[in-house]
């Protein structure tokens, strides 16, 4: 643990992350999950910068031993992508940071897992055209995507914010 880094810290963001992990059990639209914002805010709020990346990954890895086909190594890479958008706006204060880091995430998210899906299956052709046949079909998706990762990682700071300024503590 870092010394700049709590129990209590650790412990407050780490039960954040398993409640937004376990939303992808229950019923949603396509694409409308707390992953996005999960990672962006766990990177964001954590100062160890090794758990940052861990603890997304690891709420993914464990949701994923029970879903049918869950793990993609694309979506994988996807919020390490991420996760590492998140550091960048740790030290940033105000709304703005987290809207454009949403947004930003959405977007991260969009073309990295269809490049994968593109690259792992043989109902595209492997050139431009079929790369772009592919981002197309998977538009009607990316306004989920988008609202949910302005959602989650709205909830997810602002809860944050409104815990550590009331001094509230989650876990001990």
């Amino acid at each position: 643990m870092n010394s700049n880094t709590s129990k209590n810290e650790i412990n407050t963001v780490s039960i954040m992350v398993a409640i937004a992990a376990a939303t992808r059990f229950l019923p949603h639209p396509p694409n409308f999950t707390a992953i996005g914002g999960m990672a962006l805010f766990a990177a964001a709020s954590l100062n160890n910068k090794k758990l940052a990346f861990i603890v997304p990954i690891m709420a993914m890895l464990i949701s994923d031993l029970f879903i049918p086909n869950g793990f993609d190594l694309s979506v994988y890479t996807a919020f390490i992508a991420i996760a590492a958008l998140g550091l960048f706006i740790s030290n940033k204060k105000g709304p703005m940071p987290v809207i454009v880091g949403s947004i930003s995430a959405s977007v991260i998210f969009f073309a990295i897992s269809n490049f994968g899906v593109w690259v792992s299956q043989a109902m595209y052709t492997k050139n431009a055209i079929g790369l772009m046949t592919c981002f197309e079909a998977a538009i009607p998706f990316f306004p989920n995507t988008l609202a949910a990762d302005l959602f989650f990682s709205s909830l997810l700071f602002s809860s944050y914010a409104i815990i550590k300024k009331t001094n509230l503590v989650i876990a001990k």
